[in-house]
């Protein structure tokens, strides 16, 4: 119904953006890095999904269509909803849930507030047939040798691996691709 939104973001919250297009001001439920990614006053461009339910409309956003697919996706899950989709959306990158999906690993959706061990488990075993392989196959294939030489580098520093994960998610998109620097930024992010 509503499949892209484009406006100034008015405001702001941890995981929703305020868009105004034209005289209206839309409630946009967003993981939390496309809400930290956004200033307002900025434009956004998000791809978006309406869900209507008996006594409640809500429009999610994200940055790419590949995440809004998964959200899709992850929403046809038993015991999964909007919110927990979008939990999961926030605490794992595209990547990371093709991965756990891939190796068939469920622990990383216990990063997700709200996600238990089974429904963790369902998340795995209703994906594996949903996901193309040849898309798991590429987003596996897309990983940086320098984010697994970081993640090694905070690893060996004693950072857990969820942790340094989490790190490496949040680092700037124009961070230096160098290892020296982006292993600064994420000393940063610890301290």
């Amino acid at each position: 119904m509503i499949e892209i939104i484009k406006g100034e973001v008015v405001s702001k919250g941890d995981s929703y953006l305020i868009i105004q297009l034209g005289g209206i001001g839309l409630k946009v439920s967003t993981p939390g890095s496309v809400s930290q990614a956004l200033e307002k006053g900025e434009i956004a461009h998000l791809y978006t999904d309406l869900i209507l339910r008996e006594n409640d409309i809500s429009l999610y956003g994200f940055q790419d269509i590949a995440t809004r697919n998964l959200f899709r996706t992850l929403v046809k899950v038993n015991g999964v909803g909007p919110k927990a989709a979008l939990s999961i959306l926030s605490s794992l990158s595209v990547h990371n849930i093709y991965q756990a999906v891939h190796l068939k690993d469920f622990q990383p959706f216990l990063l997700a507030p709200g996600i238990g061990n089974k429904t963790a488990q369902k998340i795995i075993l209703y994906l594996q047939d949903k996901l193309d392989p040849v898309l798991v196959g590429l987003q596996l294939d897309e990983v940086d040798n320098l984010d697994t030489e970081l993640l090694d580098a905070l690893v060996g520093l004693g950072y857990s691996i969820v942790e340094a994960q989490t790190c490496i998610q949040s680092l700037p998109k124009d961070a230096p691709n160098e290892l020296e620097e982006k292993l600064r930024l994420a000393l940063k992010y610890f301290s």
